[in-house]
């Protein structure tokens, strides 16, 4: 009987028991941390998704990856409970890895948000500020500089080739990488001092780890 109370915990976190096997369960549940534990992270799962489904809409390829998760990952995470029980187990097991992976791909897809809004507010301080040192990139734009190192280069290029990205550079004198960028305005995340130099290359979509071109220009702070 207590193996089969072990069971109830999937169902009982979808309100999925008839009401005297919903009591029987809750005094069974008073009395036992593994089912309490079990039920605990079903109600997290729960709580997760919900989080997600309130929050902004994350790209549509997220959706597909939860799927494709879900039903990957589905039959693994589901164990081996008494007939009656078992579809309550497998909707509650697919609910908690579509939950899991929901919650962590919409807390990449959130950290990305939040680090891009980021960086267009330190563009909006850098370009906006009266004290901030606009040097020229001949027939290309400019480098504006804050008083503070704090940098975007704002440039108009055009177009990579097909599976090539612009990626720029700081070096000080060492060469850090400082971001791919679509050849349009984009913010430094590395802050300058004098005498450095900026610089951009293109490589291969995805960015390398140092130049393998030579640069298409080169602007010293």
């Amino acid at each position: 009987m207590a193996d089969d109370l072990h069971t109830l915990a999937a169902p009982y976190a979808l309100d999925a028991l008839p009401p005297d096997e919903r009591i029987q369960f809750e005094e069974h549940l008073a009395t036992c941390e593994r089912c309490r534990a079990d039920l605990a992270g079903l109600n997290d799962a729960a709580a997760a998704l919900a989080f997600a489904v309130e929050g902004p809409a994350p790209p549509d390829a997220l959706r597909d990856r939860i799927l494709v998760t879900a039903n990957r990952e589905g039959p693994s995470h589901v164990a081996r409970f008494r007939p009656q029980r078992q579809i309550f187990a497998s909707v509650a097991a697919v609910v908690a890895v579509a939950a899991t992976a929901a919650a962590v791909g919409f807390g990449i897809w959130a950290a990305s948000l939040h680090h891009s809004l980021a960086r267009e507010r330190t563009a909006v301080r850098v370009l906006g500020d009266p004290a901030s040192r606009h040097i020229p990139v001949r027939g290309k734009g400019e480098l504006v500089v804050a008083p503070s190192g704090a940098a975007v280069l704002a440039v108009h290029l055009p177009p990579p080739p097909k599976g090539k990205t612009y990626e720029a550079w700081v070096a000080n004198p060492l060469v850090h990488r400082a971001g791919q960028f679509d050849g349009r305005t984009t913010t430094l995340p590395i802050r300058l001092t004098r005498g450095a130099r900026v610089m951009v290359t293109i490589e291969r979509a995805g960015g390398v780890d140092a130049p393998t071109s030579k640069p298409l220009f080169a602007i010293r702070v």
